[in-house]
């Protein structure tokens, strides 16, 4: 195997460029968690080197010792520049935005400002494991409001959990995670619109976590929340952390919609003092200039999207898999080969594969893993060469 996995990269895809020997000298989470024989195909973590220019941003600042506090609104004019270019959204504006560490942190304080402790939060399940922990975390009840069969919102059942979140009136906010984590769904236009007329109706703050917006497949268009009527008064968090592997360089931005400006007066100052200042350069450099890598990358996360589809239909044609139309992420359904709820469990004992567990993803999660293909080809192949023997 370890011959096949470091034979030569494609210089032009970022997915080809590392071996898996390099890959196994990283100390981040993904490479250290498991031990050596296991492939980690896991958290969101990808394998590719530092895009160029985010590369020469962050040692050109550590060259100067520019490594105090961040200042100044480089970041969102960066990042509205590149929603103009990529989403044609002329709608970001750079007053109505507020520095936070990231943008699980950011959630956390946008559902502060529209929401008071033991107030309900509604959320789309299977989502993101870490909505369920960081709303426990700030004393919020979380309500869910379950994916259609198709795996996009369903409005019966989210208007449902509208209702449920607001006994008495009471304040209730709408964790929306668009693109969808980890179903790799990207919301339309007339659902997002849909969204924001629901929300309006029945006094719901949405707060729409986006941080997989730069991620999207060949032929899907992102729309930013609040693009669409309706969404004046929501709050979105977004940050280049999923297109450019950045993770560890922290640093999001949280967006208030014309309406909602004046909650942004109530973020406080330690929130935006504590984001990272290197992360504000890295972030800025990666939305500014860092557009001819990301092109790039997503190009080889379209082939390996191919990939995975068509191994599955040769190796395990009982998983159903529908390929996502944005993030590096995919959503297994491994219902039909009875391994029970867990068959993330099944994959690392008896296949060595790494994968996240569909249980921990909330209702309808069980029985499925999720997959994450931000690797070499070559890694994807022999993971699921595993698995396939795993069940044989």
């Amino acid at each position: 195997m370890s011959g096949v996995l470091n034979r030569p990269r494609d210089a032009a895809n970022p997915l080809r460029q590392l071996t898996i020997d390099q890959l196994r000298q990283r100390t981040s989470l993904k490479w250290r968690e498991y031990p050596a024989d296991v492939l980690p195909l896991w958290v969101a973590e990808m394998d590719v080197p530092l895009a160029e220019p985010v590369a020469r941003a962050i040692t050109d600042a550590v060259a100067r010792g520019d490594t105090g506090y961040p200042a100044g609104t480089a970041y969102p004019q960066a990042l509205a520049e590149f929603a103009r270019r990529r989403w044609g959204w002329d709608g970001l504006a750079v007053e109505r935005t507020a520095l936070v560490p990231d943008v699980m942190h950011g959630v956390v304080e946008a559902l502060r400002l529209v929401t008071d402790p033991g107030d309900a939060v509604v959320v789309n399940c299977p989502v993101y494991p870490p909505f369920y922990e960081a709303l426990a975390h700030a004393d919020r009840r979380i309500v869910e409001a379950p994916l259609g069969e198709d795996l996009r919102i369903d409005f019966g059942t989210l208007e449902d959990a509208f209702l449920r979140a607001r006994p008495g009136g009471r304040p209730a906010a709408y964790l929306l995670c668009s693109p969808h984590n980890p179903t790799g769904v990207v919301h339309s236009e007339a659902e997002l619109t849909a969204v924001a007329g629901l929300a309006q109706r029945h006094g719901v703050r949405v707060v729409a976590d986006e941080i997989h917006a730069p991620v999207v497949a060949e032929g899907a268009r992102f729309v930013p929340y609040l693009s669409v009527p309706g969404a004046e008064n929501g709050l979105s968090l977004m940050s280049a952390s999923k297109g450019w592997n950045l993770a560890g360089l922290r640093g999001g931005l949280l967006v208030a919609g014309p309406a909602a400006a004046g909650d942004l007066t109530r973020v406080p100052v330690g929130v935006s003092i504590g984001t990272s200042h290197l992360g504000v350069i890295a972030h800025t450099a990666a939305f500014r200039d860092g557009g001819e890598w990301l092109d790039a990358l997503l190009s080889g996360l379209d082939d390996n999207r191919r990939l995975l589809a068509a191994l599955l239909a040769e190796h395990l044609p009982a998983v159903r898999y529908q390929p996502g139309q944005a993030t590096c992420l995919a959503w297994l359904d491994c219902r039909a080969l009875g391994l029970g709820d867990d068959p993330a469990a099944v994959f690392l004992d008896r296949g060595r594969v790494a994968l996240n567990s569909g249980t921990t993803f909330g209702t309808g999660g069980g029985g499925h893993v999720r997959l994450n293909l931000a690797t070499a080809p070559e890694l994807i192949t022999e993971a699921v060469r595993r698995m396939a023997l795993a069940v044989a």
